[in-house]
């Protein structure tokens, strides 16, 4: 990698997406494969959509797989050359690539993921294995990583912490999505497994993306939408977070309603300076694929933050390009900032010709 050249550094695991379009998993024949990974997935979105130069810090197995998720990579026009090859043993005893296979659901069928990602490269990554402080002093404006990357193994969320600590030591923007996921926490203490490492790093966090139940013991949610309704309790909770970890300048959170597996109500809120922002407010948008739809809402806030265009705007873009993203098959946004734009003045979705 060379740092000098990079707006943006992401942490987090890519995984081999294996998708069986409008099949079911169980009866499909065939799949189209994409890369994906919610730390990932913001870096590319960063790149493609908004032009900044973004890089990403993962391990793969050097095998033919692992160089089809960095054909993949290349092709979303990421820098990879941070990549962690770990040699392949021949039969994926020592370390493996991580895959998922998930359907989108349809109506009133939901979709539904899972996931083969034990054991592999990534989650074997330990203190150490990365150089931070080269990486961090060239010139880096931000680091992205989250709770998927954090939940990986014991020494992954170390990575975590000391990636973190370098960024803070470089002056870097660091952020985090606590991307809370069940299956990966399971082994590892459940949701309150989840708060406990989620406290230990907030203090290192200037922007955070999640809610109050990922940060307080107290208060045990699953969902964005189940914490809150309104922008009051938007602005309590967040105000309760803010107090206990001054650090943080932002707070910002999707809230998403599904009406159907199709269809969802989409918006998002923003806390700063004991201010909330309430974003501009999608009801019953039409998805195709909701994989990715809050990797792509943080990619578009952390753009307007970084272009110091206010917290109306960038809670404004990061939410068309959500949904946006949602309009399109596999995790990674292929938006355009021009379509971004005309979805945030309120342009129609007529043919253009």
């Amino acid at each position: 990698m060379t740092p000098s050249r990079l707006d943006m550094i992401a942490l987090g695991e890519v995984m081999l997406r294996f998708d069986p379009g409008e099949r079911r998993i169980s009866t499909t024949r065939s799949f189209e494969v994409w890369e994906g990974g919610g730390e990932y997935n913001v870096a590319r979105g960063l790149r493609r959509c908004f032009g900044l130069r973004t890089g990403i810090v993962t391990a793969l197995v050097d095998n033919p797989t692992g160089r089809l998720v960095e054909d993949l990579m290349l092709q979303g026009g990421v820098d990879t050359s941070a990549i962690q090859w770990q040699e392949f043993d021949g039969i994926g005893r020592e370390a493996r690539n991580g895959v998922y296979f998930l359907e989108r659901g349809y109506g009133v069928r939901r979709g539904m993921g899972m996931m083969d990602r034990g054991h592999t490269a990534i989650s074997q990554m330990k203190p150490g294995d990365i150089d931070w402080d080269a990486l961090f002093s060239h010139g880096v404006h931000w680091f992205h990583t989250g709770g998927i990357m954090a939940a990986l193994s014991e020494s992954t969320t170390e990575v975590v912490r000391e990636a973190m600590q370098s960024a803070k030591r470089h002056g870097v923007k660091v952020s985090f999505d606590c991307n809370y996921r069940p299956s990966l926490w399971r082994s590892r203490g459940g949701r309150a497994g989840s708060i406990a490492v989620n406290r230990s790093l907030v203090p290192m966090v200037d922007v955070l993306f999640g809610h109050e139940g990922d940060v307080a013991p107290e208060l045990i949610a699953s969902s964005h939408a189940a914490v809150w309704h309104t922008a009051e309790s938007f602005a309590a909770s967040s105000a309760r977070v803010a107090a206990e970890f001054p650090n943080l300048t932002a707070i910002a959170t999707t809230v998403r309603r599904p009406v159907t597996a199709t269809r969802n109500d989409w918006s998002a809120f923003a806390y700063s300076q004991g201010e909330v922002t309430v974003g501009i407010h999608f009801p019953e948008l039409e998805i195709l694929d909701r994989v990715g739809g809050g990797d792509a809402f943080a990619s578009g806030y952390i753009y307007g933050q970084l272009h110091d265009r206010g917290q109306q705007w960038s809670l404004d873009c990061g939410i068309a390009h959500g949904a946006l993203a949602m309009t399109t098959a596999g995790d990674a946004s292929t938006a355009t900032m021009a379509e971004v734009e005309q979805l945030m003045k309120g342009d129609s979705a007529g043919t253009m010709r």
